[in-house]
């Protein structure tokens, strides 16, 4: 393992830290040393989404309502079926569907694609439920689809009841779990592009002009930086929303339940965010770590990069670590991408953040053909310098 000065080898640096998150198998948990705030809202969160650091927090763990933020997930398991091109008949089922809607009709058809814009800009609770019965073939199976899938994210209260949060007797999540889930559907680049778009039109079949879509959430022409992400409101369940932003490479992602003053509340929730962290890079994803040893093989080193490079939200006043454990050499033969070692970020000696180290590209074993042929150009070189 080395731990040595970052100006020389990048193996060690002092960063400033506040809040520690442990990273285990990936998931981030959210920890006691997170800062507490006091919002109008009765359940609030931030966290950083590369790492899932929870960076604020207040009552982050109890189970609520969270009405049409429910479609975060639905349109998540849309970007995992990736097939937004097929064509989806609308039922009379989702015809049928109470409050907001983008007025489908029974037998229309209509792309996957259109209908998450539908859900996610203008909220269609009809449009959830064509989402839910094309991918599994009901909503029954759709929304056991969803709680499963919340439980691989490490939900372990969030259940869902129906596709888009309209009021059902236990269907709830936590601010914790609904940012973990809305930080999983900003891995997907389309996703993103939709809750990013403040407007957009889809077809409308048996129309002579296209549906328009005005986005509700109101941080995108307000917040500088924000990157969506989705409202919701019922009367139980109160103001919801699932929100945010990107500034100087740090990226938060936050969520606020039964919030009256819900676009402001997250505003100075992530200006307290965007105040206190800023963002490191250790390595960029592709950054080259290191260049390894190569024994056997024909050519003499490997470059070694992280994977998915290693970034942590950083708080002034604590000093951390960057250890980067890796073997002197390796054998030739490794494929590419096979994991070498680990590049971690601690405090104290408590990680934080790691990523893991791979190797860039495959070499080759020496072969007698190799061989032969270097042994001739050491020949012809030193017949070279002879004359």
């Amino acid at each position: 393992m080395s731990k040595k000065p970052l100006h020389k080898v990048k193996s060690f640096l002092v960063l400033m830290f506040c809040t520690v998150v442990a990273l285990v198998s990936g998931q981030a948990k959210a920890e006691d040393g997170a800062e507490s705030i006091e919002t109008g809202a009765k359940a609030s969160v931030l966290i950083e989404s590369n790492t899932g650091t929870v960076l604020l927090k207040e009552n982050e763990n109890q189970a609520m309502p969270m009405a049409s933020t429910t479609k975060v997930m639905t349109a998540l398991l849309a970007m995992e079926y990736d097939k937004l091109d097929e064509m989806v008949t609308v039922s009379r089922n989702a015809f049928g569907v109470p409050g907001t809607s983008i007025y489908l009709s029974q037998g229309e058809k209509i792309s996957l694609r259109h209908l998450v814009y539908g859900l996610m800009l203008a909220s269609g609770n009809d449009a959830a439920v064509a989402i839910a019965e094309h991918i599994d073939g009901s909503v029954s199976a759709f929304c056991k689809h969803m709680t499963q899938r919340a439980r691989e994210l490490g939900c372990e209260k969030t259940v869902f009841v129906n596709p888009n949060g309209l009021p059902a007797q236990g269907h709830q999540t936590t601010a914790y779990e609904l940012a973990l889930i809305a930080r999983e559907a900003m891995k997907h680049p389309e996703f993103r592009a939709i809750v990013s778009t403040q407007r957009a039109s889809i077809p409308w079949e048996g129309r002579s002009y296209d549906r328009i879509l005005n986005n509700k959430n109101r941080l995108l022409r307000e917040y500088e930086g924000a990157i969506g992400i989705k409202t919701g409101y019922t009367k139980a369940a109160g103001r919801c929303l699932v929100f945010g932003a990107r500034r100087d490479g740090l990226e938060v992602i936050g969520v606020v339940l039964n919030c009256g003053d819900w676009f402001e509340e997250a505003k100075r929730i992530m200006d307290k965010g965007f105040a206190t962290y800023e963002a490191f890079t250790a390595f960029d994803e592709g950054e080259m770590v290191r260049a390894l040893p190569v024994s056997g093989g024909q050519q003499d080193t490997v470059a070694i990069y992280a994977q998915g490079g290693l970034l942590a939200p950083v708080h002034k006043g604590r000093k951390a670590d960057l250890e980067v454990d890796l073997p002197d050499s390796l054998p030739a033969g490794m494929a590419c991408g096979t994991i070498v070692g680990e590049a971690r970020l601690l405090l104290g000696n408590q990680i934080i953040a790691k990523a893991p180290l791979v190797v860039g590209e495959m070499v080759a074993r020496q072969d007698y053909g190799f061989v032969l042929d270097r042994m001739l150009r050491q020949w012809v070189g030193h017949q070279s310098v002879a004359q």
